[in-house]
């Protein structure tokens, strides 16, 4: 069995849904650019030697639909020759690909694959076909995976006795080690910037503008947080018995991520190191 290894893995910053730097961004763009920068800091990994691309998403569909992965690896530098395919397993799905890659790599199939997710919520959100997308069999049997991710995490709190104080407590610590790690540019190698546009609505008018923009960074955490302001803010999914608030969330964002997934052989031999 050969061993799978992880040479390389580079991201987007993830910008904030609707008001941030993608908002106007189509994700199999996002996903190019960063399969072209990948490609290029490890310049001795010819194109034609990646054999498969694996791309995850949440709602594949819209500008997310038609098999976002091949769409991703046709836009990019790599050859038409490389395939590609779509994986939805909802808040897993760029994991599961990274999954699917290694098993993939160790099974002998491939030697080379690049894996990652994307997700693009600004453009989607409330665009969905949701024409029969309730089985009311399924629905009646199993009520539960129909619900949205803020249900299930007041369900999950409930379950296991989470407190909205432990929430709230470790949304802070979650906010303060962001602001760390963007102070000490821990990220930085990690993320790619973007040039692109963005589109600015003003509130009072409903006038709309594009103008240049450049995603360098994560945009959506907020140093100046205090546990006093996390504590005050209002249950969002069960306002009389929740715990579950937009402060102690993580807040909707767009963005795309990719790894370069390979045999240990194959990598040693191009002189890419795990």
């Amino acid at each position: 069995m050969k061993t799978a290894v992880i040479v390389d893995s580079v991201r987007t910053g993830l910008a904030k849904s609707h008001r941030g730097g993608f908002n106007i961004t189509r994700a199999d763009d996002m996903l190019a650019h960063i399969i072209n920068n990948l490609m290029e800091r490890n310049s001795n990994l010819p194109g034609e030697a990646v054999e498969d691309v694996i791309m995850g998403c949440g709602n594949p569909e819209g500008p997310m639909g038609h098999n976002i992965g091949r769409n991703a690896a046709v836009l990019s530098n790599l050859p038409i020759t490389v395939g590609g395919t779509t994986v939805n397993r909802y808040c897993s799905s760029g994991l599961q690909t990274i999954s699917m890659a290694a098993s993939q790599v160790m099974a002998g199939c491939y030697d080379t694959v690049i894996a990652g997710g994307v997700e693009q919520i600004s453009m989607l959100s409330g665009k969905q076909n949701m024409e029969g997308f309730v089985n009311e069999k399924l629905a009646e049997q199993s009520p539960g995976i129909y619900h949205p991710m803020g249900i299930t995490a007041e369900t999950v709190a409930k379950r296991y006795e989470v407190s909205r104080e432990s929430q709230d407590e470790y949304a802070l610590e979650s906010q303060k080690r962001t602001a760390n790690a963007q102070e000490l540019g821990l990220y930085d190698d990690e993320i790619v910037p973007m040039e692109t546009k963005m589109l600015l609505i003003n509130k009072e008018t409903g006038d709309s503008k594009e103008v240049d923009y450049t995603v360098d960074k994560d945009e959506c955490n907020r140093p100046d947080t205090t546990l006093e302001g996390l504590s005050s803010l209002k249950p969002v999914f069960d306002p009389e018995n929740g715990s579950v608030t937009a402060g102690n969330s993580s807040q909707l964002s767009d963005g795309a991520s990719v790894t370069l997934v390979m045999s240990e052989e194959k990598a040693l031999e191009l002189g890419l190191k795990p």
